[in-house]
């Protein structure tokens, strides 16, 4: 990505702002966010922001690269309001991507997810089968379909992004404002920095692929570079649980801070309780590699709190 002008969908939000900042270094940059968990306080100065709506008239579209980050990411806003969620989520997508076809850009990079692959203590490959279970994962589902329409109908490059629980320190993540919304390692590391106790829904023996926002981020460039269509897994290939987190910072920070245990509100029949990606079809297509280690990630979250 060079020379380029690229529009970001939930541009300000955490994902969505470090990829348009790392994309200004070298290219004119509109951010569109309606600010629900964004704020242009994440961007440079160097990216245009532009308050609004995916589901609006008349976007921003006439560039060369769209990458739509904008969603409704969490399984309670869809249970909350599962038509607003297919709204913003699908229709938010398929009109965005449409007027991007109209206005001639033919390469868009989009957010889907891994919960669809469900418990995983194995790699995940992106040919395996996948069923959903929440609204949220429907949507991401629904735009990976739209995706392929797009693709095969009007030869638009449509790549999507699986992505494996992004993370980055809350006041250098742009994540301070959203709460209980921050990604779990910033909010994890920001109770134990403080003293306070971190609540573990469950046992704490649930894992994740923590994978770092600057790999992330470097894996959305390629895939636009490389004008890739189908989906594709952005993951470390490890996975840690909850409770080695809680250890991990604590050693990190000094501390000696014991994580409390609540219910799970989300019901167990539907709750990912681990995952882990095979980054192998990534790889091999654009030799992206995660660059940034668990414990060298941490390490970075916690530098905040020196």
């Amino acid at each position: 990505m060079q020379g380029k002008r690229a529009l970001v969908t939930g541009g300000a939000g955490f994902i969505g702002s470090n990829l348009a900042n790392a994309l200004a270094e070298d290219n004119e940059v509109l951010a569109l966010d309606d600010c629900y968990l964004g704020t242009p306080d994440n961007l440079d100065e160097s990216v245009e922001f532009l308050e609004g709506s995916v589901l609006d008239d008349d976007l921003p579209t006439d560039v060369d690269v769209v990458f739509h980050i904008a969603a409704l990411s969490s399984y309670a806003m869809h249970e909350d309001d599962p038509a607003q969620g297919a709204r913003v989520n699908v229709e938010g997508f398929v009109n965005t991507v449409d007027q991007a076809r109209q206005d001639g850009c033919e390469t868009v990079v989009y957010a889907s997810t891994s919960s669809i692959y469900g418990d995983r203590t194995d790699p995940s490959p992106e040919d395996m089968p996948v069923t959903v279970n929440t609204g949220y994962e429907a949507s991401k589902l629904a735009r990976e379909k739209y995706a392929e329409y797009f693709a095969n109908h009007y030869e638009m490059s449509m790549a999507g992004m699986r992505f494996f629980s992004v993370y980055q320190g809350m006041e250098d993540g742009a994540e301070e404002h959203k709460g209980e919304y921050a990604n779990l390692i910033a909010q994890f590391a920001d109770d134990v920095a403080n003293g306070r106790n971190p609540e573990i829904w469950g046992d704490g023996s649930q894992t994740r692929d923590f994978t770092h926002v600057d790999d992330i981020v470097r894996g959305l460039e390629l895939a636009a570079d490389h004008e890739l269509s189908g989906v594709y897994n952005l993951g470390t290939g490890e996975q840690y649980s909850f409770d080695h987190l809680v250890s991990t910072l604590n050693d990190e920070l000094g501390t000696d801070v014991e994580p409390v245990y609540e219910d799970n509100p989300i019901p167990e029949d539907v709750y990912v309780h681990d995952t882990m990606a095979d980054a192998t079809k990534i790889r091999e297509a654009t030799g992206w590699e995660p660059e940034i280690s668990f414990e060298e990630g941490v390490r970075r979250v916690c530098s905040q709190y020196d």
